[in-house]
């Protein structure tokens, strides 16, 4: 469908597009022949990656910066408007996100700010889109942005996995409802692998030798959606595609064997998990 879309023109909305995995988003799509709207929080990171990617996209082309907060909702709705009002839109990705340390039992503040952004932000983005995309009847593609700590939950801040997580059954239940409505729109779940970004850590200033840049991220994606994926595990230099499914495996593992809750970081399960995952790879590469 992304192939469509592009060969239709129109425009490229990203949130989140000032910096990281929007950014080079942003580029592609620009690269691609799109128009682009950049919403990010207002400021110099916003404009600066609107020129750069004026400077990429192809001569005429659409290249604008919205100021956008996606936790006010009217700011989202202001955003569709701008960009319905400037061409179609074939391409929708809501990556804007936040990281924010939170456990089960404290740091409500944080909780809220994480829903607000991670969580809702996709939703209103959804929201004040997608109507108006199946009204256009023209091809499409929606990207929420997820993570695999939506996934595999793992410990460590459980605010966090649990926007994540929202955004995975979101959309799930997005593609399963434009599939339903006959709706030329396919919907693609953007699960990133350990990507430097802005959000890698404050005091990270340099890439980790573990981690892919933005753009070799963005184009591993760009990758599995041209092929029609939806589940989009993107892997980096220390995870790769058959580890992420093993450990994906195991994860509903917990609920099928009726094992403790994140039982891959159970001390009594620890060699359970070494022993399946080495057990299924090694049927993995004899298949």
């Amino acid at each position: 469908m992304f192939e469509k879309a592009v060969s239709e023109g129109g425009l490229a909305v990203v949130t989140g597009a000032a910096s990281g995995v929007g950014y080079a988003a942003a580029v592609r799509f620009a690269e691609a022949g799109l128009g682009v709207v950049l919403a990010d929080l207002p400021g110099e990171k916003l404009e600066r990656a609107a020129e750069e990617i004026r400077a990429a996209a192809k001569p005429g082309a659409t290249v604008l910066a919205v100021p956008t907060d996606v936790s006010e909702a009217a700011a989202v709705v202001a955003l569709a408007d701008t960009a319905f009002s400037t061409g179609p839109v074939a391409v929708l990705m809501n990556n804007a996100g936040i990281s924010l340390p939170t456990t089960s039992f404290t740091q409500m503040d944080n909780w809220m700010k994480l829903m607000d952004v991670n969580f809702f932000g996709v939703l209103r983005g959804v929201q004040a889109f997608t109507g108006r995309m199946v009204e256009a009847g023209r091809p499409a593609v929606i990207i929420n942005t997820g993570s695999k700590q939506g996934i595999t939950t793992p410990p460590g801040n459980p605010g966090y996995n649990a926007t994540k997580a929202g955004v995975k059954v979101l959309s799930e239940q997005l593609a399963h409802e434009l599939r339903q409505a006959g709706a030329p729109i396919s919907v693609h779940l953007f699960v990133p692998g350990f990507t430097y970004t802005g959000i890698t850590g404050p005091d990270v200033t340099e890439k980790p030798a573990g981690a892919w840049t933005s753009e070799q991220t963005v184009d591993h994606f760009l990758e599995r959606m041209k092929a029609g994926d939806f589940y989009i595990l993107c892997p980096d230099n220390e995870v790769d595609g058959t580890t992420d499914r093993l450990r994906a495996e195991w994860a509903v593992g917990d609920i099928i064997e009726n094992r403790p809750p994140l039982s891959r970081w159970h001390p009594d399960y620890k060699s359970a998990f070494a022993d399946f995952e080495k057990m299924r790879s090694s049927q993995a590469q004899s298949d």
